[in-house]
């Protein structure tokens, strides 16, 4: 509330020919806008702490139940975090509608009358679903820090593939931070393959090949992130929650073919939740609610501050890896390390030339 809707609320009732039922003093008002403003920079370094969580957590917990002596089917663990956040985005349309019945009614509307709808979102719904099989290869051959940083190719990928899909035009500055940044992102990987074998891990490591996976990873996130946000962009409006289950409706049936073509024979004779425990229902817990738990805060954080959240989630997972996961930090880690943190920080600063080709 601020001096400007007390004003206007009043102006209007006045012109209805009703005074206002009451008029706030000048020191109410002023002790609901500092109020206000005391609220919004709680939720704003909330949202850092929330974004900064959520970004390291993912990748040293993935790493963490891929060190395991007995490896959990990764492909299963993909399809049972879209099940999972299935049920959640139902539970929050459930919330929304107030009944089971208008759930339905909306299920109804937005899905199955909309079929060439819910099939346009088949082809991010896949893409993701293979950009999160790449991701535990990766974090079953690389340790969580390098994961973290070199995952932060995807900004270049979403870029780029902006600028052609989208026509979408960069920056000079932004430009800077994309070449800085892949430079960066290669001293990291030098470093990687340069480093000498963990001992402790109890599976083989190969680095090109998780290294690889990640790279592939990020253009596939880079392409599924674009060419979502063009659907968005040439269909009617229709909330978060729903989006979401229709990329589940789509993701679920092929990630169980993926789980058939890929692993049908470990999975008849280990079964579906084979070396399934705690720490590998975390991981399918952040995977499923992970993206959505931005959703709700990302409107609190700007660009700089998800890019502090980055770099914060970056020294984090090197941190934790060094104490937890046998990580050795090296001194051309931390060279490409500052400059990947410092590449994202420079895209993400606000720009006036930024915008859109006519």
């Amino acid at each position: 509330m601020n001096k400007m809707s007390v004003i206007d609320m009043e102006n209007v009732m006045k012109k209805d020919g009703h005074s206002p039922p009451y008029e706030m003093l000048p020191s109410e008002v002023q002790f609901y806008e500092k109020l206000y403003f005391k609220a919004k920079h709680v939720m704003k370094y909330a949202s850092l702490v929330t974004l900064t969580l959520q970004n390291a957590s993912l990748n040293l917990m993935m790493r963490y139940a891929r060190m395991q002596r007995e490896l959990f089917i990764s492909s299963t663990a993909v399809v049972m975090a879209e099940i999972l956040k299935l049920f959640i985005c139902l539970f929050m349309v459930g919330l929304e509608e107030g009944n089971i019945w208008l759930l339905l009614g909306v299920l109804k509307k937005d899905i199955l009358k909309q079929p060439i709808d819910t099939l346009k979102v088949a082809i991010p719904s896949f893409v993701y679903l293979l950009q999160n099989n790449l991701l535990y290869v990766g974090a079953t051959h690389l340790d969580a820090a390098t994961c973290q940083v070199t995952y932060q190719l995807k900004i270049l990928t979403t870029a780029l593939l902006s600028v052609i899909m989208l026509k979408k035009k960069l920056s000079v500055q932004q430009w800077i931070s994309l070449v800085t940044l892949f430079v960066g992102v290669a001293i990291v990987q030098l470093a990687q393959l340069n480093a000498p074998a963990s001992a402790e891990t109890n599976h083989e490591q190969k680095p090109l090949l998780g290294m690889v996976a990640i790279v592939v990873a990020c253009c596939l996130s880079g392409f599924a992130g674009v060419y979502f946000e063009k659907i968005l962009k040439s269909t009617e409006e229709i909330s978060v929650w729903m989006r979401n289950i229709q990329l589940c409706t789509a993701s679920i049936p092929l990630g169980l073919v993926t789980v058939y073509f890929m692993d049908r024979e470990e999975v008849s004779t280990k079964g579906f939740f084979y070396a399934y425990d705690f720490v590998v229902w975390i991981v399918i817990f952040l995977q499923a609610g992970g993206g959505i738990v931005v959703a709700l805060v990302v409107k609190y954080a700007d660009n700089i501050l998800k890019g502090f959240a980055t770099s914060l989630a970056i020294i984090l997972s090197c941190v934790t890896s060094m104490y937890f996961l046998n990580f050795h930090l090296t001194g051309q880690f931390v060279v490409g390390a500052a400059i990947v943190m410092g590449s994202v920080y420079l895209y993400g600063r606000p720009q006036s030339a930024v915008g859109y080709k006519k």
